[in-house]
């Protein structure tokens, strides 16, 4: 089966806020057979694959090789054909409809990043039987460094683009601890000013800025759709101070942590913008 290379084919996706997963695991394959067709109507489909095969995604084929991965949209039909036992990871997931698209390829080579990817899904799948809201944000930072994947073709705002989505992947790996606008800027491999401007450009806000409102949103998706207590939400979106995590729930979501785990503060989807 003739295969085209990853980056080739692409799909548009909303990653502001996080997922809700329906299914995720270690997927083993080709024991009994060594071809499965399948479609799933209302899923996402993220691989992260350890073997060669061929996949078929709405009749465009893409070769699978250890260490690449996959991003399939709902209600495309998939073709596994297999050669023999074949491991992946895999998560299916819905995604909300409206937010700021992102164009990710179907197949993308993972490189240096497999080892942090196979670290979320395997933490994501060790968490989610007992703790679906941290299995989710697992999920969704796994999901912000395959969208950050994509090597660009060279242009000064292409070039761009990729170091602002390894600045918001980077943040977002990493909203549980200090997070610093230098540390950051030498993630996304830019300088300081660089990131600021870029940032800029891209959100119409500071680095700052943008990490509190990650910070918040995670902190309101944990308060309202998982058990943690109220000083653990605090310590996983890198608040450690108890009295300042309440201050900026009021001040970003407003209302208290007590009052949003209980359904009040505000209903948009995102806090409102300082």
């Amino acid at each position: 089966m003739s295969t085209t290379e990853p980056n080739g084919f692409h799909v548009q996706l909303c990653l502001d806020l996080p997922p809700r997963v329906a299914n995720l695991g270690v997927g083993v394959h080709g024991t009994t057979g060594l071809h499965d067709v399948f479609r799933l109507p209302d899923l996402w489909q993220l691989h992260l694959y350890r073997y060669a095969a061929d996949l078929t995604v709405d009749g465009v084929a893409h070769a699978i090789r250890p260490g690449r991965v996959s991003l399939v949209p709902p209600g495309a039909v998939v073709e596994f054909r297999y050669g023999g036992r074949s491991e992946h990871l895999y998560a299916h997931f819905e995604l909300p409809e409206s937010g700021n698209p992102l164009t990710v390829p179907v197949m993308q080579d993972a490189g240096a990043e497999t080892p942090i990817l196979t670290d979320l899904l395997q933490q994501a799948i060790a968490v989610a039987p007992r703790n679906p809201a941290r299995a989710a944000a697992e999920v969704w930072a796994a999901l912000w460094r395959v969208a950050g994947l994509a090597a660009p073709a060279g242009g000064v705002e292409e070039r761009g683009h990729a170091a602002a989505a390894a600045a918001v992947a980077h943040i977002e790996a990493h909203l549980a601890g200090p997070l610093t606008v230098p540390e950051v800027a030498e993630a996304a491999g830019i300088s300081h000013n660089h990131l600021i401007r870029l940032f800029r450009a891209e959100t119409g806000g500071t680095v700052v800025a943008y990490i509190r409102r990650r910070r918040m949103e995670r902190a309101r998706h944990l308060l309202r759709e998982s058990t943690l207590s109220i000083p653990a939400v605090a310590v996983l979106v890198g608040i450690g101070d108890l009295q300042a995590f309440n201050k900026a729930c009021r001040r970003e979501l407003g209302a208290a942590p007590r009052a949003i785990r209980a359904g009040s503060g505000r209903s948009q989807s995102r806090p409102a913008p300082r």
